[in-house]
């Protein structure tokens, strides 16, 4: 079952006072980004973080879930009506994961 709009509106809206976060639709999902970092995504209308030390040190005690068959584990927060834990989290996670490389320009 894919994630609903409903679900989308409410996660932005709690993550509204973390800048640069923004969400992408992938084939009935959010695919969830902070200042272009990949740090989760909406999945069935579970939020699924990238399973990160500073994430789990934040939800000591998360389940990990896959977010589609074959896919690796991510942190399932099931606590979203906390919009400060919540900020800290999606915050956490990307300040941990690299910065994205950049593509070299196509040749033409």
């Amino acid at each position: 079952m894919p994630s609903s709009k409903s679900y989308l509106a409410y996660i932005t809206d709690q993550l509204s006072d973390v800048p640069a976060v923004s969400c992408r639709p992938m084939m009935g999902e959010y695919l969830l980004y902070v200042g272009g970092k990949l740090i989760g995504g909406l999945y069935d209308d579970r939020l699924l973080l990238k399973p990160t030390a500073e994430a789990r040190s934040l939800l000591p005690d998360a389940r990990t879930e896959k977010p589609y068959e074959g896919a690796g584990d991510m942190l399932l927060v099931e606590d979203t009506d906390d919009r400060e834990l919540l900020a800290a989290l999606v915050l956490a996670t990307a300040e941990a994961l690299p910065e994205r490389k950049k593509r070299p320009p196509e040749k033409g």
